[in-house]
């Protein structure tokens, strides 16, 4: 039932209109509002904190419909998967009434603000400061990459508490999108993704309350740490729903297209790179699935987290730029399926950290 209502609402309010978005690098937060009318943003939340209390496979099923309509504007998941846990996990009781009921009715939008100009995967390195001044925070510093930059009404930012301390040193602060020297800076035009609003931000002297504070002071790397994994899972459902995405549509093309008197789907190679493709996404099928198992059950490890998304996303170029080739020039075009899901992988070999940081955290266990 969860999946019929994820599949009428992207069929409905988000396919028709999402080149258009394309066009305009955004999505409009009116969608947001439509998309907690139905049920859809923060699922997981408990119910004594205004949520549905369901298990994360609802988020699953929102990131695999989301996917199956090449929709990679919306930052739900971003919002869903990744926000939303350090709300649930580190905040207050006073916090959570704040912010969690306009999360899940989709009034307030929600970013985090990891990396900075340089530093990419090494959240160690990060320099944005928050000095303690009486009752408040003072943030200075800037941030670049993010996702839902340009809509969030509330971004966890990671910065400096102690800049001596390494990472003990590193804390998680709130903070609002209307606050006094907080600049939103541009919407970055990226290969892919042209629906999805990715930002620079910058914080000059930046007050906070303390309350603002998620968890403890020096306590942001160990919760980094301890939520990434999802994040880095999230990113292989993703690259499955795409992987699978691709194929449809392909196989639907090469049964239509004709070259030499006949469909393409009726020369051997056709067949045969279809069959390996198909192969593939299968067995990722299986393992993502046995991911999302391990997860409900709380036995993902950091290096499982990892393996997912490496070996996923690193798929997921692969068919995708096989099933482009076997579209030939039609595939290079921007009106079809296939460019759009070109465009947009590259990407997930990137960000969550880069498949060369999950190897080494995978060779780390060796």
């Amino acid at each position: 039932m969860f999946r019929d209502t994820c599949r009428r609402f992207f069929e409905k309010e988000v396919k028709p209109y999402h080149a258009q978005w394309e066009e305009e690098g955004i999505v409009p937060k009116a969608l947001w509002r439509k998309a907690g009318e139905q049920g859809l943003l923060c699922m997981d939340v408990a119910e004594e904190d205004g949520g549905a209390g369901a298990d994360w496979l609802h988020n699953v099923i929102l990131i695999e419909e989301q996917g199956r309509v090449l929709a990679t504007g919306p930052g739900f998941s971003l919002h869903n998967d990744i926000t939303s846990p350090y709300i649930r996990h580190y905040a207050t009781e006073a916090q959570k009434q704040r912010w969690l009921p306009k999360m899940i009715s989709g009034e307030m939008i929600t970013a985090i603000a990891m990396t900075e100009p340089g530093t990419g995967s090494d959240l160690q390195s990060v320099r944005t400061s928050a000095r303690k001044d009486g009752d408040e925070y003072v943030i200075n510093g800037a941030k670049t990459f993010i996702t839902n930059g340009q809509n969030a009404d509330l971004i966890i930012v990671v910065c400096k508490t102690d800049p001596g301390a390494g990472a003990k040193g590193t804390s998680l602060i709130c903070v609002e999108g209307n606050r006094a020297g907080f600049k939103r800076g541009r919407n970055l035009e990226k290969v892919g993704l042209k629906a999805q609003d990715t930002s620079e931000l910058f914080f000059d002297n930046v007050r906070v309350p303390a309350e603002n504070l998620l968890g403890g002071e020096g306590m942001g790397f160990i919760q980094l740490m301890q939520q990434l994994p999802q994040e880095r899972l999230v990113i292989a459902v993703q690259a499955i729903a795409a992987i699978e995405a691709a194929l449809e549509h392909t196989i639907a093309y090469v049964k239509e297209r004709k070259a030499f008197g006949k469909p393409i789907i009726d020369f051997q190679n056709t067949r045969f790179k279809l069959a390996e493709l198909k192969t593939k996404a299968t067995v990722a099928r299986v393992f993502v699935d046995e991911c999302v198992a391990k997860h409900l059950r709380k036995e993902l490890d950091v290096a499982g987290a990892a393996m997912a998304k490496y070996w996923t996303t690193d798929l997921q170029c692969e068919v995708v730029d096989e099933c482009l080739q076997l579209h030939g020039g039609y595939g290079y075009m921007w009106e079809y399926p296939i460019a759009r899901l070109y465009a947009d992988s590259r990407v997930q070999k990137i960000y969550g950290g880069t498949n060369e940081i999950m190897k080494e955290l995978i060779g780390r266990t060796l």
